[in-house]
């Protein structure tokens, strides 16, 4: 893929300056400002290669590392997919979206790990328990949730996507039940479930006192007006709804490729950078039949803005595992899954091609030709220290 040919970092490093003047912004977003605006610059740090067979030589700065970097999530991807490859299970996939009203997204706003981890819980919650119903499933699933806080505009939008095998284990542990091919489990059953438990938990995370209203949620700190506020949402519905299945492992793998490690805005997307001003591209889903692509142009203050309003509390985990998948008894149960589904694991991976397709960032990076004689190959001579920065101004890397 051609490098594109705007980032994320340039607006940040033209404008975040400006943006951080006067402002007492929170700390873990001015590290992911610090972070992105020296990411694969000489203020981390590097190396010199030389190449073999002339005096070419090239410089390669490190990365940041940090998980709201888009430059630095293909190789965490990858790492990732390549420890999912063993959990694949021959089956049909689904694909399951759990999105909270826009009056609980303005609470999460301003409680991001309180009300983020009872989307995450509630959402995992339901599905487990419509499964295990024998009316549905009648079965334990088990599947991975990611959290997005996003919308295609990049405005705070949190949800919930869930991939979950076509299936589970029985009571007894003794046979694989499968669902009906095509279909997983009724979504109006799920909406109503996830609603219940969402608003109950929220409701006792607000008892605890886990939850703050400031500025113009001030007044939902009275418990009258909180429990009033949401007695409206338990009459609506919410949208919890399934995408069509994925296939085989294989589809799920190019997937989860393209999913897993997503952080608000991609660079592809960054179409002009004029002065004072990003355009970027999004998709309006309000229309279900015709997805647009459109154009939107917005200040440098303005797109630094939405995007740092998705940075995510130090240590939250926005990608978790429940069923059969969860980590303390995951080997073993995927082990009797593919027993009872008697299928090997070599055969439930894609093609030794496909796979390096896919996790083409985890190999060995391939010695390139030198670009001035053709023939050396790079062998690294030096390494340059990192910067203390901002202690010291970062140095320029152009």
């Amino acid at each position: 893929m051609p490098r594109p040919a705007f980032e994320l970092a340039d607006i940040f490093r033209r404008s975040g300056a400006s943006y951080r003047a006067g402002k007492s912004l929170p700390l873990q977003q001015l590290r992911v400002m610090r972070a992105i605006e020296v990411c694969r610059t000489a203020a981390l740090g590097g190396h010199v290669e030389h190449y073999s067979q002339c005096d070419h030589i090239r410089i390669s700065y490190n990365s940041c590392r940090n998980r709201h970097c888009p430059k630095c999530q293909n190789a965490e991807r990858a790492k990732w997919l390549q420890s999912r490859k063993a959990e694949l299970l021959p089956v049909e996939y689904f694909h399951v979206v759990c999105t909270i009203p826009e009056e609980l997204a303005r609470m999460a706003f301003y409680n991001k790990e309180a009300i983020y981890g009872i989307l995450l819980r509630a959402a995992s919650e339901t599905l487990l328990t419509i499964a295990r119903d024998p009316t549905h499933l009648g079965g334990e699933i088990g599947f991975f949730a990611i959290l997005h806080t996003w919308g295609q505009n990049l405005q705070h939008h949190p949800h919930v996507h869930c991939v979950v095998p076509g299936g589970g284990l029985s009571p007894d542990y003794e046979r694989w039940i499968s669902c009906r091919p095509g279909f997983f489990l009724p979504v109006r059953v799920l909406s109503r479930l996830f609603r219940r438990l969402f608003l109950e938990a929220i409701e006792k995370a607000f008892q605890q006192g886990k939850l703050r209203f400031p500025g113009p949620l001030e007044p939902l700190a009275e418990p009258a007006a909180f429990l009033e506020s949401l007695a409206p949402l338990r009459q609506r519905e919410w949208v919890v709804y399934a995408k069509p299945p994925f296939g085989g492992p294989q589809q799920v793998l190019e997937y989860l490729g393209r999913y897993t490690h997503r952080v608000a805005i991609a660079n592809q997307r960054i179409l002009a950078l004029d002065p004072g001003q990003v355009t970027f591209q999004w998709k309006d889903y309000r229309h279900q039949h015709q997805q647009k692509s459109r154009r939107m142009t917005v200040t440098d203050d303005e797109f630094i803005r939405r995007f740092l309003i998705h940075t995510l509390p130090p240590g939250f985990q926005r990608i978790r595992h429940f069923g059969f998948l969860a980590n303390r008894f995951r080997k073993q149960k995927l082990a009797l899954c593919r027993q009872l589904l008697a299928a090997p694991v070599e055969e439930l991976l894609p093609s030794a091609a496909r796979c390096l397709l896919l996790l083409a960032a985890l190999a060995t990076p391939r010695s390139v030709p030198c670009p001035t004689c053709g023939l050396g190959t790079l062998l690294r001579v030096t390494i340059l220290p990192a910067y203390r920065w901002p202690a010291l101004p970062p140095p320029d890397s152009s």
